[in-house]
């Protein structure tokens, strides 16, 4: 029998105990023996529910079984995390987590840690919640040189963004209604200003091209200053508003962007409504993939940990490899990104024409009278911006993804 500890049972934590308690059956008939929770750490109590019987206060009772060969890290945040996932490891004990702000912070330190102490450190829950697409990226995709990385990949601001377009609300009303469904936390910044994203896209763009890509490279920018006109323009254009993360070779480089992008219904990404997240990687063999499901919740979270335990315990202590390595990945500037702009203008269209070249889809609402939208060509980023920061006429602009990255 395999026993392991679940470190912090809040939300995932507890789904974790519950997966192997509801599954038990079939993952001993898949893994050959049976899988146990024996520890769980915390430091409330619960009274009256399974956790109470497992539950410990003392990190120590976890780190000096000898019986215990798998932790779950479901704590969150740095500290502790941190530090107990470390000694975890040095002691020989193999550690999966959902927690992407340690996996985005310490993630090289640990799998090295990990790799000289022949364990594993997996952390298949920490992008996409229970979207397989770590593994993924690691096993079936494994003979692909792989081109680019994009997603949806916050639950929070996609159902932000879907509520706000199919339901008329502006971005303080779908983000007190999150909040109160629980898809939003009472202190949202992570979500709405596009962190969490950010770390999820190093992370996944780190095992896709085989280095290190620090989150704190990558250029990120938000969903608070998307409001209902530009909701309603991106209707009037047949495109969607999602909160993008991407990552994509050009040349000899790679570049990063976490931001509001307008994308038409030719991609697949415009179809991915409320809470759900998709990836889309592009390989040079398999061209195009897509990976849909659920990027949070309790139980799809922790099923994505559970999968992680399962596959330790089958590899019986043997470290499971990863395309995951210290070598910093350089990024190039965004500004040299080419790509349409989406402008909301308060000028005239041979203004805009003047400034800008051949503008097209020029878009009047009638709510918005002294106004006007329209698509810029292509060009690269620090081209409009230069243009657009000593045009006094724009309102605001929205990047607008090109076909051809929907391909």
């Amino acid at each position: 029998m395999a026993k392991v500890a679940v470190m912090g049972c809040g939300t995932v934590g507890a789904g974790v105990i519950r997966v192997f308690d509801m599954n038990s059956g079939a993952i001993a008939r898949r893994v050959g023996e049976k899988v146990e929770v024996k520890r769980a750490l915390d430091l409330r109590e619960f009274p009256g529910t399974p956790i109470e019987k497992i539950l410990t206060h003392d990190f120590q009772d976890i780190l000096n079984d000898p019986e215990i060969s798998v932790v779950v890290e479901t704590m969150g945040g740095l500290k502790p995390a941190f530090q107990f996932t470390k000694q975890l490891l040095e002691a020989g004990k193999c550690v999966c987590t959902s927690n992407k702000e340690l996996v985005a912070e310490h993630g090289v330190e640990l799998l090295e840690t990990a790799r000289a102490h022949g364990v594993s450190y997996l952390f298949e829950a920490s992008c996409g919640g229970g979207i397989p697409i770590i593994r993924t990226l690691n096993e079936s995709l494994t003979a692909e040189e792989i081109s680019e990385v994009t997603g949806i990949l916050n639950g929070t601001t996609n159902y932000i963004l879907t509520t706000m377009a199919d339901e008329g609300k502006d971005f303080e009303t779908a983000l007190k209604e999150a909040q109160e469904m629980g898809y939003a936390e009472l202190h949202p910044e992570a979500d709405v200003e596009g962190w969490d994203a950010c770390r999820k896209i190093a992370i996944l763009s780190s095992l896709a091209y085989g280095g290190h890509l620090s989150y704190k490279d990558v250029d990120t920018e938000g969903i608070t200053k998307i409001d209902a006109a530009d909701i309603l323009y991106a209707a009037a254009l047949e495109c969607r508003i999602r909160l993008l993360a991407t990552s994509r070779r050009e040349g000899n480089g790679i570049w990063a962007l976490v931001a509001p992008m307008m994308i038409g219904h030719e991609n697949p990404l415009t179809t991915v409504d409320g809470v759900m997240n998709a990836v889309m990687v592009k390989g040079n063999a398999v061209g195009t993939t897509m990976y849909y499901g659920s990027g949070a919740g309790s139980l799809p979270t922790a099923s994505a940990v559970c999968g992680d335990v399962i596959e330790c315990v089958k590899n019986n202590g043997r470290p499971v490899s990863s395309d995951y390595s210290s070598g910093p990945i350089s990024l190039l500037p965004v500004d040299e990104v080419e790509r349409p702009f989406f402008v909301r203008y308060r000028g005239t269209e041979t203004e805009a024409i003047r400034k800008y070249g051949e503008i097209s889809h020029i878009t009047v609402l009638k709510k918005y009278p002294e106004e006007f939208g329209f698509l810029t060509p292509v060009m690269a980023e620090k081209t409009f911006k230069a243009i657009a920061a000593e045009d006094d006429k724009v309102i605001k602009w929205i990047r607008r993804g090109k076909k051809e990255e929907a391909e």
